[in-house]
């Protein structure tokens, strides 16, 4: 292929491209690309995958379930933050007794 014919089939897509990010799905490959992927991309790297034939613009079912799985995903990490971040100390009377009469008064 020509090279200013690919780089202007490029351009052409990118400008077709409303968004900064666009969701693709993987086409298979001969080098062993898995078929059906989703990913999040910026416009010129979906115009890339576009016009090599190794991904299409996802439909709206495919960007639906994705942002989806996406939302699910975050949801999961920030629980398990939260989580991660909770420390319990449990202690008995005694020593709960003994932390308090410890402090300095209030005043």
């Amino acid at each position: 292929m020509d090279l200013r014919v690919y780089f202007q089939k490029m351009r052409a897509i990118e400008r077709d491209i409303p968004e900064p990010y666009v969701v693709v799905s993987s086409l298979e490959t001969p080098d062993g690309g898995k078929a059906d992927r989703l990913t999040e991309v910026p416009r010129a790297v979906a115009a890339q995958l576009l016009v090599d034939s190794r991904a299409r613009l996802a439909t709206a079912d495919e960007l639906r379930e994705y942002k989806e799985r996406a939302e699910r995903a975050r949801i999961e990490v920030e629980q398990a933050m939260a989580r991660a971040g909770m420390q319990f100390t449990l202690l008995t009377e005694q020593e709960s007794r003994a932390l308090r009469s410890s402090r300095p008064p209030k005043g």
